[in-house]
């Protein structure tokens, strides 16, 4: 098999998303500054929805926000008879909803820790990946996957837990392994610590949820374009139109390609589209259909190696050592190359004033054809380094021979049925959350193979550590079948050319909040989940295959207490299990499952917080404050050298405090801050090394601020400035603490000017002092982040 050749350039593609339709973009921050105008307190007849323009232009902030719901519509008092639509600041993330019906509340009135990146925050930072939104949240680490075949794409962990399983997209789990640009993005929540309850197996660090970009009432049309450092090269539009009196349609999308700063070699060309339709808007039934279409073609970045200085005991990366943080290790083979489609109905009724039913359901496809290099430093590598440098060479197929270039096809279906009722008996009100979940995931994976890795007398891919090379003389890709011995050897499953996976989830979820006193209300909840989980092995020289299977059935419920003396303020104390069964990751782990004679124990995790919520200044800031402890045990670990699976054993304990401020300081003055200190230990261990160690890839401390001020807003010579800090401690990279990576301190910021009420023209400037921070970790690897960048932005909204 000949060298894949990289995708042309996506320019003109850019060029003509942003050029074409940057006349009909949205001004980023024009409601911002509308909102500093103060008005009368509005009401909005029942069954109407505004658009977001009239919805902000009715909301003065001199008045008390009202809760918000799941479909963005106003929670109203028992008897009322009108909807108030009202609205503090739009950096005030207490406002914001979680964007599902199983939480309806807004962030102020859901009992745990959650961080939400508001879209005025990402138009601020010209946002342009998950990656990228979640910087603002504290607590959150990027990993590049574990073990043999370990995977790019968004690997994210929350408070040192695994979450790759674990992001959503309106409350549905999203299966694919890419990397999700932002272009459809509404805003970004991350609900700390297990909530099973709401989501289902996973989620002992937490969740991801993203709320998209849907139809609307009301019509604009927007876009924006961007260039910059790297050859950096973007354009966007927005398009919403109403039809009739109660449907609209959107389209957004989006053209990117660019180079990446401070390392070579490293690119991404893609682009994508999401046009949706709503039915019934502002009417007693609404739906909802959404398409969502994503290309990227990019070059997967594996980092440096973590080492070991002779005379030391904690490895570290080598650019700690003087080594180039340009240097790439990988060949002109690699390349993560994926396209995801999936289509989603949101269905919504109201069937009478207390009962509102959902069901909400999306299919999706994900093709993925993946190769990277592995750079492995060993012993003799190390000491050249240190003694004669240009000696060095490193292996590109790693310790395991190199996670093998592989094509991946997966495709799921998740239907999720639920109704919320309201009503009450006596003087005690009640809310009633329940529903039904079913999905299933399928995943084939078709491996190949270089005709030499360093296995069974073949010769090694290596380069030079201090000057590497792209082109490997010699190095060649197998077609299918070819090399079939130099294949990676799996413990237990050999030099396996097919793996298949598969999972079908069915679960079943119950909750109930009641208001005791007006001020005073308890909230419990279950979900009980059957988990059907296959893998095989065959093909390559695996003989006969491999094939396991398990069933577990599984139970997690929730409690929270709330306390609730006003409208803007909560105290509240809630408990939650969650549990990850074996093979939970069917799309993004190598080895899902093991012999069901091997008597795996699922991961179980437990949080137990106690916090506040205040909204202050009329709706123009918003205060957080949480305590917490999360225990996990029997806690599953992947070994680095051999990318086995083991049930540790091990009992793992995160206990902190997370902090956060967002909203309006004074007028024109926004910012949003974020504070999390963390205790992460392993207090129960097998290995006794590891007992009282600190968890891997969880920070001591982390914290974000972002702020800005407008000058003279709406005059001829207004400007916006403003920038911030995103700040992590070091981290471990093991359970022994032997690898360690410093700590990461960014400076960003942004000056802007407007033109009118529609044009906007921007500079964002991103690691300002060029600091050697790292991004993705890895148990022996790190991935130097983008160096000083410069980009420009152009947009417009009518």
């Amino acid at each position: 098999m000949s060298s894949r050749i990289p995708r042309p350039p996506l320019g003109p593609l850019s060029l003509a998303a942003g050029l074409t339709l940057v006349c009909t973009a949205a001004h980023a921050q024009q409601t911002d500054a509308r909102h500093h105008h103060k008005g009368r307190r509005q009401p909005v007849p029942k069954n109407t929805v505004l658009p977001p323009q009239a919805a902000k232009s009715a909301a003065p902030k001199s008045a008390t926000p009202t809760p918000k719901t799941a479909d963005n519509s106003v929670s109203a008092a028992p008897g009322e008879d009108e909807h108030l639509q009202v609205l503090g600041s739009p950096m005030n993330i207490l406002h914001e909803t979680m964007g599902l019906s199983r939480m309806p509340e807004d962030a102020l009135h859901t009992p745990q820790t959650i961080n939400i990146v508001p879209q005025l925050l990402m138009q601020q930072q010209n946002v342009k990946s998950l990656d990228e939104a979640l910087r603002n949240v504290p607590g959150i680490t990027a990993s590049v996957g574990e073990g043999e075949g370990g995977m790019a794409g968004d690997q994210f962990l929350i408070r040192g837990f695994q979450a790759q399983n674990d992001i959503y997209e309106n409350g549905l789990r999203d299966f694919g392994v890419y990397t999700r640009d932002s272009f459809d993005y509404d805003h970004v929540s991350v609900i700390k610590g297990p909530s099973s309850e709401v989501f289902g197996n996973g989620t002992t660090g937490g969740a991801i949820n993203i709320t998209t970009k849907v139809a609307h009432l009301g019509d604009s049309y927007g876009g924006s374009f961007s260039g910059g450092s790297a050859d950096y090269y973007r354009g966007t539009l927005d398009f919403n139109k109403q039809i009739g009196d109660s449907t609209a349609v959107r389209i957004t999308g989006m053209g990117n390609e660019n180079n990446t700063v401070g390392r070579d070699n490293v690119y991404s060309h893609r682009w994508g589209i999401a046009p949706s339709i709503a039915f019934g808007l502002g009417k007693r039934t609404t739906f909802t259909l959404e398409y969502f279409h994503q290309t990227d073609n990019r070059v997967p970045d594996y980092g440096v190696p973590v080492v070991t200085k002779p005379g030391t005991r904690i490895a570290k990366p080598l650019t700690e050592y003087g080594l180039n943080r340009n240097n790439w290790y990988g060949t002109t083979y690699d390349q993560d190359a994926s396209n995801v489609d999936m289509l989603t109905g949101r269905l919504k009724f109201d069937l009478n004033k207390h009962i509102t039913l959902y069901d909400d359901l999306r299919g999706g496809m994900y093709s993925r054809y993946f190769s990277a290099s592995q750079p492995g430093c060993d012993t003799t590598c190390v000491a050249n380094y240190f003694n004669n440098p240009e000696a060095a060479t490193i292996n590109r197929r790693g310790h395991l021979g190199g996670p093998e270039p592989y094509q991946q096809d997966d495709w799921s279906v998740q239907n999720v049925f639920s109704g919320v009722a309201k009503f009450s008996t006596g003087s005690i009100r009640h809310q009633i959350i329940a529903g039904v979940d079913v999905a299933h995931i399928y995943d084939r994976r078709t491996n190949y193979a270089y005709n030499f890795n360093g296995q069974n007398g073949t010769r090694t891919d290596t380069t030079s550590l201090t000057n590497p090379s792209a082109t490997q003389p010699g190095l060649l890709l197998g077609t299918l079948g070819q090399y079939s011995g130099n294949l990676v050897n799996i413990s237990g499953v050999g030099h396996a050319m097919y793996k298949t996976g598969d999972a079908t989830d069915v679960g079943a979820f119950f909750s109930e909040q009641m208001w005791l006193l007006p001020e005073f209300s308890i909230r419990g909840g279950f979900r009980w989940d059957h988990w059907d989980s296959h893998y095989s092995a065959n093909g390559g020289t695996t003989g006969a295959g491999v094939s396991y299977g398990q069933q577990q059935d599984t139970f997690n419920p929730t409690v929270s207490l709330m306390y609730t003396p006003t409208s803007d303020l909560m105290v509240y104390f809630n408990w939650a299990q969650s549990t990850t069964p074996l093979g939970l990751y069917v799309t993004n782990s190598s080895e899902p499952l093991k012999s069901s004679t091997q008597g795996f124990s699922p991961e179980r995790s437990s949080l137990y917080e106690l916090g506040a919520k205040y909204n202050a200044f009329h709706g123009r800031m918003g205060f957080t404050a949480s305590v917490f402890r999360l225990e996990k045990g029997n806690a599953l670990m992947t070994d680095p050298s051999t990318g086995d699976v083991s049930s540790s054993s091990d009992r793992q304990r995160n206990q902190g405090v997370e902090l956060s401020v967002s909203g309006e300081i004074l007028k024109n003055w926004t910012m949003i801050g974020t504070y999390a200190y963390y205790d992460a230990t392993t207090v129960w261990s097998q290995t006794a090394a590891d007992l009282g160690k600190r968890i891997q890839y969880a920070p001591k401390n982390s914290a974000t601020i972002w702020s800005t001020y407008t000058i003279a807003p709406n005059r001829p010579w207004n400007v916006t400035f403003g920038g911030g800090l995103t700040w992590r401690d070091g981290v471990y990279l093991n359970a022994a603490n032997t690898g360690w990576v410093p700590a990461t301190m960014e400076w960003d910021a942004v000056v802007s000017h407007n033109f009118g009420n529609h044009w906007r023209v921007a500079m964002n400037g991103y690691n300002l002092d060029n600091r050697l921070n790292y991004s993705n970790l890895f148990s022996d690897r790190a991935t130097p982040s983008v160096g000083r960048s410069f980009l420009f932005n152009l947009s417009a909204n009518y």
